[in-house]
C-alpha cells in the first residue's frame, strides 16, 4: 500500500503553521477549539513498543513511524489525531466522549463488510416487537436488552480497528490495524445511519501516510495564502 513510512522534516512543517497569517480558514485548526497546528512530543521506540505489547498488536508501519518521528497526536485532518497517551488506565488514545477505541477488541481482525451487514441484519430481525409480549413492563426490559446488544454490536464493527480523528458531527476515522484491511483508513458514517466506508483514491485504498500529508499539503497552502475570498477582502 505505501512503501515510504519515514516522515522527514514533517513535524517542523507542521509547527511551523502555527504562525501562519490564514491559520484559522483550516478546518480544524481555529484556535480554542481545534489542534491549532499543535503536535504532542514524539514518543520512544520504548514507548512504543511498550504500547504495542500492552494492547497486543503491533502498529502499521506508517502510524508507528509517526508516533516516533512526528507526534503521539496532534494536528491533522479533521480536528487532529487523537493522542496515544500512558496514564495510570495504561495505553489509550485520548478520543473523544462520543467514541473510543475498545483496547479488547484491537487483536480482533477487522470484520469485513459483508460480515457487518450480516450481524447488523440478524440483530435487526430480533428487534422485539410490542404486541409480542404480555405487558408494557416486559416488551421494555425485552428491548433494553436488545439495545444492549446493539451497542456491543457497534463495537465490534470496528475490532481491530484504531480510532485516529473526529471529522465533526460525528463522523470519525479508524485505522485498521489487525485482519486483511491493515493499514486502510475506514470513514465511519453511522451518526448518519450510514456504513463503515474504506477511504479510496480512484480504485486505491489509501493509508495513514497518504492521508496526512495530502492533509499537510492542503492544509500548508490554506494556512500561508488563505482562501480566494480572503485575498479579495485585503484588496479592498
Amino acid at each position: 500500500m505505501e512503501s515510504e513510512v519515514g516522515w522527514p522534516g514533517v513535524r517542523e512543517q507542521v509547527l511551523a503553521l502555527r504562525e501562519a497569517p490564514f491559520l484559522e480558514e483550516v478546518f480544524g485548526a481555529r484556535q480554542g477549539f481545534g489542534h491549532e497546528f499543535q503536535l504532542e512530543p514524539p514518543l520512544s521506540e520504548a514507548e512504543v513498543t511498550a504500547a504495542e505489547e500492552e494492547l497486543g498488536v503491533s502498529f502499521p508501519s506508517a502510524y508507528r513511524t509517526f508516533l516516533l518521528e512526528v507526534g503521539a497526536g496532534g494536528a491533522g485532518p479533521h480536528y487532529g489525531i487523537f493522542p496515544l497517551r500512558h496514564d495510570e488506565q495504561g495505553w489509550h488514545w485520548a478520543e473523544g466522549r462520543n467514541v473510543r477505541s475498545d483496547n479488547a477488541l484491537l487483536g480482533e481482525a477487522f470484520p469485513s463488510a459483508a460480515e457487518r451487514a450480516r450481524w447488523e441484519e440478524e440483530l435487526n430481525a430480533r428487534e422485539p416487537v410490542e404486541p409480542d409480549y404480555p405487558d408494557n413492563q416486559s416488551y421494555l426490559a425485552a428491548f433494553g436488552a436488545w439495545d444492549d446488544e446493539w451497542e456491543q454490536l457497534h463495537a465490534s464493527m470496528t475490532a481491530g480497528a484504531i480510532c485516529l480523528s473526529h471529522q465533526g458531527c460525528g463522523y470519525f476515522t479508524w485505522l485498521v490495524v489487525t485482519g486483511p484491511e491493515r493499514g486502510t483508513l475506514f470513514i465511519d458514517l453511522r451518526a448518519a445511519d450510514g456504513t463503515l466506508e474504506p477511504l479510496t483514491a480512484g480504485p486505491n485504498r489509501v493509508g495513514f501516510r497518504d492521508w496526512y500529508l495530502d492533509w499537510l499539503t492542503r492544509a500548508a497552502s490554506q494556512a500561508r495564502r488563505g482562501s480566494l475570498a480572503s485575498w479579495r477582502r485585503g484588496r479592498k
